[in-house]
């Protein structure tokens, strides 16, 4: 990563934080503190990245995006950690199938979890939140259509 890397990443997230409300500018505006404690971060991580001292780590990263209501795959990418084709858009997938792509079956809730990415540690919740909306005997419904036939007739 180059300090021109780490400078755009800044110059971001400034906008986000000021965008949101967020003093950053004034010596005792409190906005750093805000965001920190907001976050559940330390303020210093929030001063080293707005000083262009360093970038955050992840945890760090992934705290300020829930705050600044970015999603953590744009941090990811903006901050030059990932490009976009190493950290694939789950939405793009469920929204663009590969052309010619046939689904031979619906995917279960495990694969559907993993394309949403949600964290290992919430699966299971996931799935049980999920099963309670699904038919009790799948096989007597319909045929399984594409993820995104299924969202056009679901509004």
């Amino acid at each position: 990563m180059t300090s021109q890397d780490l400078d755009a990443f800044a110059a971001w997230v400034e906008d986000l934080m000021r965008g949101r409300g967020y003093d950053i500018d004034s010596p005792r505006g409190g906005g750093k503190s805000r965001i920190a404690d907001e976050a559940g971060v330390h303020r210093a991580a929030v001063t080293r990245l707005l000083q262009r001292q360093s970038m955050p780590d992840l945890e760090t990263t992934r705290r300020l995006a829930r705050v600044l209501g970015v999603p953590v795959r744009e941090m990811l990418i903006r901050s030059g950690r990932l490009t976009a084709e190493e950290l694939a858009d789950p939405h793009d997938y469920l929204a663009s199938p590969a052309p010619g792509a046939e689904f031979t079956r619906r995917p279960t809730l495990e694969e559907v979890a993993d394309l949403l990415g949600v964290p290992a540690d919430r699966r299971e919740m996931f799935v049980r939140v999920v099963e309670q909306f699904l038919p009790n005997d799948t096989h007597d419904q319909e045929e399984p259509r594409p993820l995104t036939a299924a969202a056009a007739t679901a509004d």
